[in-house]
């Protein structure tokens, strides 16, 4: 039982490795997008933080310095939206 624990463990490690390898903020999009600050969802950020380090990281929706990326020229017209880390 205590060696099928720790070759669970130990596969379990190896496994989630690339995973914190890949971790970073989100790769900008293929459309004209800006940055909108406080309008992302809670686990839906696109970028590092002063409380995180990566994308997907945000654990309270709509927090001021979380940012998405969105088309160019719509953060404005999102409620709570701005350009800049509020």
């Amino acid at each position: 039982m205590r060696t099928s624990l720790i070759v669970a463990s130990a596969v379990t490690a190896a496994v989630s490795l690339p995973v914190a390898a890949l971790a970073g903020p989100a790769a900008p999009p293929s459309f004209k997008a800006e940055k909108c600050y406080g309008v992302a969802a809670a686990g839906q950020n696109d970028c590092q933080t002063a409380s995180h380090s990566c994308a997907g990281e945000s654990r309270k929706a709509a927090a001021a310095d979380s940012w998405i990326y969105v088309p160019a020229g719509t953060c404005m017209k999102i409620n709570g939206g701005s350009l800049s880390a509020k």
